[in-house]
């Protein structure tokens, strides 16, 4: 899988500024609208693809776990990648390497941006979507995660966070029931005019019992998808999970792999 954008690829050893103005150049070469050839009516629905004609496009989920030293520090990434077809897993392919920097909020792909490309180098199959653990255009300067790997790779992707990094919904969204969607628009947090729309929060689940809720998701593009596009798939890929099937396998499968390691096997 090609790296079509050498020059972005995120380096731990920049100082803070630089990755700042990185992710400001990186906002600048996102697309967030639609820019695929797949049909997303097909995304969560095998049958509409076979119906059509058309092969059901490969959705990519990427998600992460850490491996800790003797001392209690986390000092290795775990990056797993799922990669789907028509509902079906088709490769799982993970990769571990050292984390460089600590976790500083709105400059995550400079932790975990590269642990992920070293995992991506292992897929052999060519995606048409990646779904990120992780935001996109709801970002400080509009570059999370899914908007940098996106743009370095120039492949679809959407993020789907489970928090408000930053941002403001347009409504309430707490109790919210399954299939709602609320509008994040952009606040003075923002590198963004106040109003943009940013991404959504998708009610992805919700219990029957009026005494217990599940909160939503956080959906935004990454590049090359718009945000009611998105959204669309959040919900199409999420089964009978709160979230999407592709990062809920990656996040199982990171699981596993590091239990695997753990033990030796």
């Amino acid at each position: 899988m090609p790296t079509v954008r050498p020059d972005l690829v995120p380096d731990a050893s920049l100082e803070r500024d630089d990755m700042e103005a990185m992710q400001r150049e990186i906002a600048d070469a996102a697309a967030f609208e639609d820019d695929f050839d797949f049909d997303p009516a097909t995304l969560g629905d095998p049958l509409a693809a076979a119906s059509s004609g058309a092969d059901p496009p490969t959705v990519v989920g990427v998600d992460q776990s850490f491996l800790t030293n003797e001392a209690g520090d986390q000092d290795r990434a775990l990056s797993a990648v799922v990669a789907m077809r028509g509902g079906e897993v088709i490769e799982r392919v993970h990769a571990v390497t050292p984390l460089e920097i600590p976790y500083i909020p709105g400059l995550l792909s400079f932790r975990e941006g590269q642990p992920i490309l070293a995992a991506l180098e292992e897929l052999s199959v060519e995606p048409d979507l990646f779904l990120f653990d992780g935001s996109g255009r709801i970002h400080f300067r509009q570059a999370g995660i899914a908007t940098h790997m996106g743009v370095v790779r120039d492949v679809p992707s959407i993020g789907v966070a489970k928090s408000l990094l930053c941002g403001s919904p347009t409504e309430d969204t707490e109790n919210r029931s399954e299939g709602t969607r609320i509008p994040i628009e952009a606040n003075s947090r923002v590198d963004a005019p106040d109003g943009t729309l940013l991404g959504y929060a998708v009610q992805t689940r919700q219990y029957d019992s009026p005494n217990r809720y599940i909160n939503p998701l956080y959906v935004s593009p990454g590049h090359r998808v718009g945000p009611e596009t998105a959204a669309d798939a959040a919900l199409a890929l999420a089964s009978s999970y709160k979230l999407p099937e592709p990062v809920r396998l990656a996040d199982n499968y990171a699981d596993e792999a590091k239990r695997n390691l753990d033990e030796g096997t």
